[in-house]
């Protein structure tokens, strides 16, 4: 910024500290969007991961909030778990959709539990104590790691939980992605709950490519997710947790307190939204854009349409 000269007559002094007042102005205003104190500019902005589910749910929120005639920007894609919680704490996003179990394990940094009210009751009083965060009303459906086999793998090995899986491990090819060989509530956990046993093999892939191994024999299980839209489309077998190793991961919008202050039609919008994600329900309209390649945008529009939840335009 350029000094005020001395030679400036009057009038050009105080046209000059004007302008400077108003620049000031701006500058304080600018600092103060996304500072995560204060809901700002009258749009609601709703963010989500990076795979399938999330954008239909975060396109789920949006629609609802747009039905309520409130103005949403939609920052999808932003990442995994620790990306878009650092955005919704800073204010870049006011909300997106967060799974109990990945709160408590990868956020919070908690021993695992597999009591679902509990983990609910944990995550939703840490976040509003540590980020004045809220957890809005958890839905039903539960998109826990699962172990998935063909029907035909199942009867072939008598399959029906991870202990069965466990003995007859040496003779399976297991497929699933990288981290899961690593990961607490991965392979390794697994082996420390249900006996040391040793795999034929593990392919690590992207998460994409597992069930079309599974249909090609290329492997004997998957590691999936209990919403994945392929285990009713190709009518595939999840084996019972019957250890209780994997935690819940229910799923609710997460949103800033300041934003469920200024805006109070938020809450019970979404809150109407949470006991109609069954796991069917998920699975089916993950399929609807996994496997019939559908936008998540119209996938989300009919869904909401068809229960009642939004008027048809």
């Amino acid at each position: 910024m350029q000094l005020v000269k001395l030679s400036q007559t009057p009038w050009e002094r105080f046209v000059s500290l004007v302008a400077i007042a108003v620049l000031t102005c701006f500058t304080i205003v600018a600092c103060q969007v996304g500072s995560g104190d204060e809901a700002t500019d009258n749009v609601i902005r709703v963010g989500s991961k990076d795979f399938t589910e999330q954008f239909i749910l975060g396109e789920l929120y949006a629609q609802l909030l747009e039905d309520q005639d409130l103005a949403v920007e939609r920052k999808f894609n932003l990442g995994g778990a620790p990306i878009a919680q650092a955005g919704l704490v800073k204010g870049d996003i006011d909300l997106y959709p967060e799974y109990t179990g990945t709160a408590l394990l990868t956020i919070l940094k908690e021993p695992s539990n597999t009591n679902p009210q509990q983990v609910f009751d944990t995550v939703a009083k840490a976040y509003e104590k540590d980020f004045n965060l809220v957890w809005l009303n958890p839905a039903p459906m539960n998109n826990t790691q699962a172990l998935v086999v063909t029907p035909a793998t199942a009867k072939k090995y008598q399959l029906k939980t991870i202990s069965d899986f466990a003995k007859q491990a040496t003779k399976l090819r297991m497929i699933g992605p990288p981290e899961f060989a690593a990961r607490e509530d991965g392979l390794p956990g697994l082996q420390a709950a249900y006996g040391a046993f040793k795999l034929k093999d593990y392919i690590a892939t992207d998460p994409g490519l597992r069930y079309q191994a599974l249909q090609s024999d290329q492997a004997d299980i998957a590691v999936g997710f209990g919403t994945d839209g392929e285990i009713d489309a190709l009518n595939l077998v999840v084996l019972k947790d019957d250890q209780g190793l994997f935690p819940p991961y229910q799923v609710a919008p997460v949103v800033r307190q300041p934003v469920l202050e200024a805006y109070a039609k938020v809450k019970g919008t979404l809150n109407a939204l949470a006991p109609k994600l069954t796991d069917e329900t998920m699975r089916r309209l993950n399929y609807e854009v996994s496997g019939n390649r559908q936008e998540p945008r119209t996938v989300a529009q009919q869904f909401l349409q068809e229960t009642g939840l939004i008027s048809p335009t």
